[in-house]
């Protein structure tokens, strides 16, 4: 499998062969993880500001999103992605309503002339009971992700593959594969 295509200088995690399935599997996402036990007694979630760079951080980046989510120009909308660390390709289109990651939205990469649907996810945390996890999302150079699609923390969907609308990618996705479906199957193969 070809390598995937650098974004803004930084090259693609390593994308590990497809399983029998022809996606990556759980473990191979699970692994570009940090997972940390809750900071103290009650649910991860209470002890964000430890692990974001506090309140204000936070604050900022959500401000900075939600003016994007509603922002009609696509190079206002790739400048302020930009402003709060994110690396985003030449003539990237995010849809009306995208909702990326508050607290590590520097984890998030987005390749050259990639399109995310309107009101998807991405997501590069989560919060649970009794511990927190974070990991990157990759997407490639020439990705399209359909409307309403959830990408978990983890992923890396490469150069040309398509996500079909109302999806939830938690596996890698090889170059030029078509999948969808909750959670996220092959309904075409890759390259």
């Amino acid at each position: 499998m070809p390598p995937l295509t650098p974004v803004a200088g930084i090259n693609a995690p390593p994308l590990p062969a497809p399983g029998p399935d022809g996606l990556g599997s759980s473990a191979a996402r699970k692994a570009r993880l940090h997972i940390a036990p809750s900071p103290g007694p009650h649910n991860a979630l209470w002890y964000f500001p430890c692990v974001t760079g506090g309140h204000l951080r936070v604050a900022r980046n959500a401000l900075i999103i939600q003016i994007a989510r509603y922002t009609p120009s696509l190079a206002l909308k790739n400048t302020l992605y930009r402003l709060i660390g994110m690396r985003v390709g030449s003539h990237v289109s995010v849809g009306l309503m995208v909702m990326f990651d508050i607290f590590f939205p520097q984890d998030v990469t987005l390749g050259d002339n990639c399109i995310i649907g309107y009101n998807s996810t991405i997501l590069c945390h989560e919060f649970t009971r009794h511990e927190w996890r974070r990991g990157p999302v990759w997407i490639g150079r020439d990705v399209t992700i359909g409307a309403n699609t959830t990408i978990l923390p983890g992923v890396v969907i490469g150069d040309g593959a398509t996500v079909s609308a109302m999806s939830l990618v938690n596996r890698d996705v090889p170059p030029g594969a078509f999948v969808g479906g909750v959670p996220v199957r092959m309904l075409k193969g890759g390259r």
